[in-house]
């Protein structure tokens, strides 16, 4: 979907129509979540600073979030969607990958599928959508970027090699800033020049992560469309209005935090063994610590004593935190002595 947030909030209310909009809290320490097209002509993007926002763009206009709204569209486009495949699988409200190789359309063209999509989409939501075509995941996502808003763009099998020679590195899915510069530090800027590195060359550079840079590089992507992707993480964090730096408070905002870990994790139905918490300062310094448990973790109880002697041990020294977050991950299976627990009884 094109600027997701900022279309349906323009979509509901004309006066928006037309102008600079960010979706998301105008205050000191807010944060932008979506930009509307207007406003990023300016220069305003998501996880941008509010005052930071507001000063490349004096009018923009700052619109309170209203996810249920949002989750609510997401599901009429997830409908349309079925309509034509079950292999959807959902990256996020705005985003999917579809497999139309078998369709219940019976249709063998992929691109005229797309193009169906779209018109479907404008018709019951009344927004736009950008769609990529090609034959794999990493293709088809630079696809559905090259040309928004409003996008259409197919990548052929033939021409899938020659076509990622020529990308900067900045548009590989999944290359995030700082991979980017330590690309730029080891001389990659484009498709091209990730092409004449070998694959040892990129693990030893990148990690596990080397090994689909290799294949991307030559258009490959074995990852197949997966409508049932199992949930890897649950977490939640809080910017603070002003800084803070008192343990207890933070302490208090910890508490918080874990209540809605917990819910999120029923509704998920996803229980894990890490705990992680994490801090970002008002210097934007970023920390995380981690700790994991024996078994999983299932309700609260679990989690908030664990969390709060996690807090004790991280040295705040006098540092004033701008944004706490928790977190509980890797709910693999646990180890065959760690599935059973010795019930405490009273013996006298």
């Amino acid at each position: 979907m094109d600027a997701f947030y900022a279309s349906v909030e323009q979509r509901d209310n004309k006066a928006l129509r037309g102008k600079p909009v960010a979706v998301g809290y105008s205050e000191a320490r807010g944060v932008v979540a979506t930009a509307s097209y207007e406003a990023r002509a300016f220069g305003v993007h998501s996880a941008m600073p509010s005052l930071t926002a507001r000063n490349k763009c004096p009018q923009l206009i700052f619109v309170s979030p209203r996810f249920e709204v949002y989750h609510e569209v997401s599901l009429q486009i997830r409908e349309i969607f079925l309509e034509y495949t079950d292999l959807v699988e959902p990256l996020s409200l705005d985003e999917a990958f579809l497999d139309v190789t078998v369709n219940h359309k019976h249709h063998p063209s992929a691109g005229l599928i797309a193009r169906d999509i779209q018109q479907r989409i404008l018709e019951k939501t009344g927004l736009r959508a950008s769609a990529g075509v090609s034959v794999n995941k990493f293709l088809a996502k630079i696809a559905s970027d090259y040309k928004k808003p409003n996008g259409f763009f197919i990548i052929p099998p033939d021409k899938a090699e020659q076509f990622v020679e020529g990308l900067k590195i900045e548009q590989f899915f999944g290359v995030g800033k700082v991979t980017a510069q330590k690309m730029h530090e080891n001389h990659i800027f484009s498709g091209y020049d990730l092409k004449q590195r070998p694959e040892a060359e990129l693990v030893k550079l990148f990690g596990k992560a080397g090994h689909s840079l290799y294949l991307n590089a030559r258009g490959i992507d074995h990852r197949e469309v997966d409508p049932h992707r199992v949930t890897k993480s649950v977490s939640a964090e809080t910017t603070f209005p002003e800084d803070k730096c008192d343990r207890i408070l933070l302490t208090v905002e910890l508490y918080h935090l874990a209540r809605e870990v917990i819910e999120r994790m029923d509704e998920a139905n996803f229980y894990g063994r890490t705990i992680t918490i994490k801090v970002k300062y008002a210097d934007f310094k970023i920390i995380t610590r981690s700790k994991t448990l024996p078994q999983q973790i299932t309700d609260f109880k679990r989690l908030w004593p664990v969390a709060r002697e996690m807090m004790k041990l991280i040295d705040w020294s006098g540092q004033a935190v701008r944004l706490l977050g928790l977190g509980v991950s890797n709910a693999g299976d646990e180890p065959e002595a760690k599935k059973y627990t010795q019930l405490e009884l009273d013996l006298f």
